[in-house]
């Protein structure tokens, strides 16, 4: 029986797949880049879902902590073209990209800074309050990016995060999941 349902949760997440509208050329091509770079990027869905949420909230100001090379940060800016978004890569290489595909892209509100989210904690504080905070850099740091900038949350802010569930292994018991596991279900909570 437990087959049935892993076949018929594989039929369903298809279909919702198939549901979400086609990339642009432009969007396409940082996909295959990163695809052949092995540069994460969000799952379809995942980033559809959250799209979705963000074109209801219509946040001003978004702070995304983990550029790697611009795709979620001009994905949200495709959405929310008036919305100011300000976005740090502690990659050198992946912030060159990122920079690249700004530029390509055409727009003035997606601020890029090249630094670490937990190190420069205070200078991206200050260029608060946000509406939203995008957290996708390290998994294991959830938590301490959610302490230091829940702060800089306007009072109707939201907080949103890539990977809580870690694919389903935030359910698993195994020990060496343990720890990202409790991440992810304290980000699920909030």
């Amino acid at each position: 029986m437990e087959g049935i349902f892993k076949l018929m949760d594989a039929f369903i997440h298809d279909y919702l797949l198939e549901q979400i509208p086609a990339s642009s050329p432009f969007f396409l091509e940082i996909e295959e880049y990163a695809k052949q770079e092995a540069v994460p990027i969000m799952e379809k869905d995942s980033l559809h879902a959250m799209l979705q949420i963000m074109a209801i909230q219509q946040p001003k100001r978004i702070l995304e902590l983990g550029t790697a090379i611009g795709y979620s940060a001009l994905r949200m800016q495709e959405v929310l073209p008036e919305t100011e978004i300000i976005t740090i890569e502690r990659d050198e290489d992946r912030f060159s990209v990122a920079q690249e595909n700004v530029e390509r892209f055409g727009t003035n509100q997606v601020e890029l800074v090249l630094g670490d989210a937990l190190l420069d904690f205070e200078k991206l504080g200050s260029k608060g309050p946000f509406d939203a905070i995008f957290i996708d850099a390290a998994k294991a740091q959830y938590e301490k990016f959610f302490d230091l900038y829940s702060p800089h949350l306007t009072a109707k802010g939201v907080i949103y995060s890539d990977n809580v569930l870690f694919k389903g292994l935030a359910l698993d018991e195994l020990p060496e999941v343990q720890k990202k596991a409790r991440i992810a279900k304290k980000n699920a909570q909030v």
